[in-house]
């Protein structure tokens, strides 16, 4: 994510994000872990708050927690003790260094013509045999949301498609409905892929 004004959205509104949705990890957190082998390393994009890190570390993970927006960090170390850092998901230039790449609900704030960069970025990041998660927002809009973020939603088929297209095995593809930061529940898919 590098849109300013989506980010300056994040690093304004850590109180509301902290309040509304820091409550429990994400839904399908546990089910992710529990394909990985313990120890396993993991990168968290858009770390937010902490909440994931902390379940990831609490299950005794090692967890490299990134979010885009400053405030997000100094509240995942004030919050939850986690020891995230500033990144924004073109600086990803790891080569082959996790297990696993965790994305919920934030490249959805990439243009959509910056996903196939950052997808292969991922697959270089990750180690033979690493698996990813992520999930988007289901649907044909991309631009600014009432929140002013940038948001692009996608259909599940195009976005398997820039998976296939990176050299990712695709796991699942499973489509869900929740709450978005507007507190509208809508249809949201979530991908689990593996790199070979």
């Amino acid at each position: 994510m590098g849109d300013p004004a989506t980010i300056e959205h994040y690093e304004a509104s850590v109180p509301y994000y902290t309040l509304a949705f820091d409550r429990s990890h994400s839904r399908h957190l546990d089910r992710f872990l529990d394909r990985l082998e313990p120890n396993a390393h993991i990168l968290e994009l858009g770390c937010g708050t902490g909440r994931d890190a902390a379940r990831m570390i609490g299950r005794g993970f090692t967890v490299d927690a990134t979010d885009a927006a400053q405030a997000m960090v100094v509240k995942a170390k004030e919050r939850h003790s986690v020891d995230a850092r500033v990144m924004r998901f073109n600086d990803l230039a790891a080569r082959a260094e996790y297990h696993a790449v965790w994305a919920h609900a934030c490249l959805m704030h990439a243009h959509s013509a910056d996903i196939p960069a950052i997808v292969q970025r991922i697959h270089s990041a990750l180690k033979p045999g690493g698996q990813h998660y992520a999930s988007f927002k289901t649907g044909a809009f991309e631009g600014r949301d009432d929140r002013g973020r940038w948001t692009h939603e996608i259909q599940p088929e195009w976005i398997e498609q820039r998976y296939h297209e990176a050299g990712f095995e695709v796991l699942e593809v499973l489509p869900w409905q929740g709450k978005g930061a507007d507190g509208v529940t809508r249809d949201w898919t979530a991908i689990t892929v593996r790199k070979p």
